[in-house]
């Protein structure tokens, strides 16, 4: 069992800039895909970046530019760099890992930290 633990959520005004964290509860080096999703009040989840065990990156269109994506396996932790926040990214940030097998697949959720961004 993967046990994630976010932290990092905060209030911050447009413009400003926060930085997200999720601390796995064993070695991220045995995991395949990492992720981070958010859900804004009303909406549903939205995939927002993703980095793969090969380093691989990829972000939604709305982030692109402004929020990058990282990984420090020496501390078992995968981050979220976010710049240049607008209104919209106001949400709930969930990070996600998953161990993919040949014929199956573990998917692992942390609780959630909320992002607010407002003037």
């Amino acid at each position: 069992q993967v046990q994630l633990v976010e932290s990092g959520g905060d209030w911050v005004q447009p413009g400003g800039s926060l930085r997200l964290s999720c601390v796995a509860s064993v070695n991220i080096l045995s995991i395949n895909f990492m992720d981070w999703y958010r859900q804004a009040p009303g909406k549903e989840r939205e995939l927002v970046a993703t980095i793969t065990d090969g380093g691989t990156t990829k972000y939604a269109d709305s982030v692109k530019g402004r929020f990058t994506i990282s990984t420090d396996n020496a501390k078992n932790t995968m981050y979220l760099q976010m710049n240049s926040l607008a209104l919209e990214d106001t949400a709930v940030y969930y990070c996600h890992m998953r161990k993919q097998f040949v014929l199956e697949s573990y998917d692992y959720w942390g609780q959630g930290t909320l992002v607010v961004v407002s003037s």
